[in-house]
């Protein structure tokens, strides 16, 4: 299926590991220009530089961004707009999630993780709302978590923000029609730097990664018997990105292996 990306301008934020790059790179097989920001310079820049010499320095660019300064946000999306001269897609995947219980969770928890969830959200939408809705085919799609509508107990604060956003976008899919789709995607457990970080902390350091990860599997019971992987997440995200998704918006869709227990 064509997606219709072919020298479009597309932009990730979170775009230097994890679903992210995985976004970046399916994008850019597409024929997209893609502009990447994350807040690691250096790795963000090992990226950029690996993209620009399989896609071409002209369909690629990079800038370190915290997305939660709003200078930041704003100043990369004037040089996104300098760059490629406008956005018609905005793919949201910054964050990771907080383990914690209720009585774990301090205040000051609490306030940094609603920051995190809203304004990762908030300022890249504000940041290129016009250049989406002045692009005629303009997009907007987050990377949330099934958490949103599944929560649990260790991971209280996370679930509780993921519900919020998933009703923030549920809103402006109706208040951005039909300039601005609004879509997001809900993933259970995907293979990701947090789980290798997890698997290198395992207390049997002679178990194998193939074994940790399939016992993490099985004890999260994922109907499919694994975790996913970034790049099968980019495929939801890249599609329903692109005009080939034109008549979608409003959707949450679940990619989770089966996990989910609700209808």
């Amino acid at each position: 299926m064509d997606l219709g990306l072919k020298d479009k301008p597309v932009v990730v934020t979170g775009g230097s590991s994890g679903i992210g790059l995985a976004t970046a790179r399916l994008l850019l097989e597409e024929g997209a220009q893609v502009a990447i920001c994350a807040r690691g310079a250096e790795r963000l820049d090992k990226v950029a530089a690996d993209f620009a010499d399989t896609f071409g320095v002209d369909r690629v660019f990079a800038q370190a961004v915290d997305v939660l300064q709003e200078e930041q946000v704003n100043g990369f999306a004037r040089a996104v707009e300098d760059r490629f001269g406008g956005a018609v897609a905005l793919i949201n995947n910054a964050g990771q999630g907080r383990v914690s219980t209720f009585a774990e969770t301090t205040d000051e928890a609490w306030r940094e993780e609603l920051e995190l969830k809203y304004f990762s959200q908030i300022r890249p939408i504000r940041a290129f709302q016009n250049m989406l809705a002045a692009s005629g085919s303009g997009a907007i799609v987050a990377t949330n978590s099934l958490l949103a509508l599944q929560p649990e107990p260790h991971m209280v604060c996370t679930s509780s923000a993921r519900a919020g956003i998933q009703n923030l976008l549920k809103s402006l899919a109706r208040e951005l029609a039909p300039a601005i789709r609004v879509n997001s995607i809900l993933v259970g457990l995907i293979d990701s730097n947090q789980w290798q970080r997890r698997f290198e902390a395992r207390d049997d350091k002679n178990q194998t990664r193939e074994a940790w990860y399939a016992d993490l599997a099985k004890n999260k019971n994922i109907p499919m018997g694994r975790l996913g992987k970034p790049e099968e997440a980019a495929r939801l995200l890249a599609f329903l990105a692109s005009p080939a998704a034109s008549f979608i918006t409003g959707a949450q869709v679940e990619i989770s292996g089966g996990i989910s227990r609700f209808i």
